[in-house]
């Protein structure tokens, strides 16, 4: 992105947005390939245009490159940084390899230990894919290890085309038409479901509000009728546009290919494609294009779905646009329900969802200890305040 691209595209986007704060996500390829520099002009350009919001910035990479400098910079500038990291090396280095053929885990651990050293806070995003798909509760186990407070767990699943037409992208969209078979790489449905048992069911009985699960705080969000926080489980979508390096405007992240084009920033203001009618409809075609089997299952209101990409086998009835992942979330519904109608009657009378661990061992017939919280932990009360800034010292 050119430096004119970049200034451009900053005034635009804190200007079209009618909220106190903004934030940036810088993602690639890998951002870090462009210099620490071209962030610093991004950050005094984001200064420059701010009128008075609150601007943040988010930055994911693979973390190969990582070095004080970096760590420094996002330290500074209170940047949030989130790392590539599928699970322990034989899983991470499974696909992460480079030309020669090697495995980038060493490199990302050498990051990660840098961020811990100059105080960075970093969230982990996983790919599960059909290797690492077997590992779920080791992978867990080993993010936690690693000091990773937040995961984002994303499922691969992508098709090919069998007989692409010359220029045409192999990796298809979901309404592509022609011949194709699912890559040998992606996750099949029924053990991404296990996959999130697994790992669901280790974080229920111990990590309930120490450690963060986009999936888990999603799930439960839809069982109190709120928004889930990410978009593949919103009723809608529209709203995670993508801007590729020279002005290019997409649809959505998950969908840079060329049909779903809206323009480019230096013909058309940024704000004028984001309202666009062509987006107005491909945020509701996620809606209004569920099949007749999505629209009566009982998990409808808990995954919507799930993301438009994956929407691309046939329904049992032989309607197109099921979620290829569809078996797997809803084994996943199925477990979950009632531990999570717990936590929703708990949020319900304002007290801890976290009180679903306790709940659990008196289920499973064990001995009930009263637990004493860390310092930092959520204090048992339910005030939503932590253990030290509340009832730490009074009898519990």
């Amino acid at each position: 992105m050119t430096e004119e691209m970049l200034e451009d595209f900053t005034r635009q986007f804190i200007e079209a947005q009618q909220v106190p704060e903004v934030t940036f996500t810088w993602q690639g390829g890998e951002p870090t390939l462009l210099g620490i520099d071209f962030f610093r002009k991004a950050l005094a350009f984001q200064k420059k245009f701010c009128g008075g919001k609150k601007v943040g910035n988010a930055f994911q990479t693979n973390g190969t490159r990582l070095n004080d400098e970096w760590c420094r910079f996002f330290h500074d500038h209170h940047i949030l940084v989130g790392i590539s990291l599928d699970g322990p090396e034989h899983i991470h280095d499974h696909y992460r390899k480079n030309h020669s053929g090697e495995g980038s885990f060493k490199k990302v651990m050498k990051g990660i230990e840098l961020l811990h050293r100059h105080r960075v806070d970093f969230n982990t995003l996983s790919c599960v894919h059909d290797y690492g798909a077997r590992f779920g509760l080791e992978i867990y186990r080993f993010l936690k290890q690693t000091g990773s407070g937040y995961m984002q767990f994303l499922p691969i699943a992508e098709r090919k085309a069998l007989h692409p037409d010359a220029g045409e992208l192999t990796l298809v969209t979901n309404d592509y038409l022609g011949e194709t078979m699912v890559t040998d790489w992606s996750v099949g449905a029924r053990d991404y479901g296990k996959f999130l048992i697994a790992v669901f069911d280790d974080w229920i009985r111990h990590d309930v509000a120490k450690y963060f699960v986009q999936i888990f705080d999603a799930t439960l969000a839809g069982w109190v009728g709120e928004m889930p926080g990410i978009c593949v489980f919103n009723e809608t979508c529209g709203n995670s546009l993508a801007l590729e390096h020279n002005g290019d405007l997409y649809s959505c992240d998950h969908f840079v290919y060329p049909g779903k084009l809206l323009g480019n920033i230096l013909d058309k203001p940024l704000l004028e494609m984001v309202k666009s009618k062509s987006q107005f409809d491909f945020g509701l075609d996620k809606r209004n294009k569920l099949p007749s089997f999505c629209i009566r299952c009982e998990f409808r209101f808990a995954c919507h779905g799930e993301c438009p990409k994956h929407r691309f086998i046939k329904s049992p009835e032989g309607e197109m646009g099921l979620n290829y992942l569809c078996e797997g979330y809803r084994m996943f519904f199925k477990h979950v329900f009632p531990y999570m109608d717990f936590m929703a009657g708990e949020l319900k009378n304002k007290r801890a969802p976290a009180n679903v661990m306790n709940w659990i061992k008196k289920r499973e017939n064990q001995v009930v200890k009263p637990d004493t919280p860390e310092r930092n932990d959520p204090c048992p009360c339910g005030s939503g305040r932590k253990f030290k800034y509340c009832c730490m010292g009074k009898p519990i």
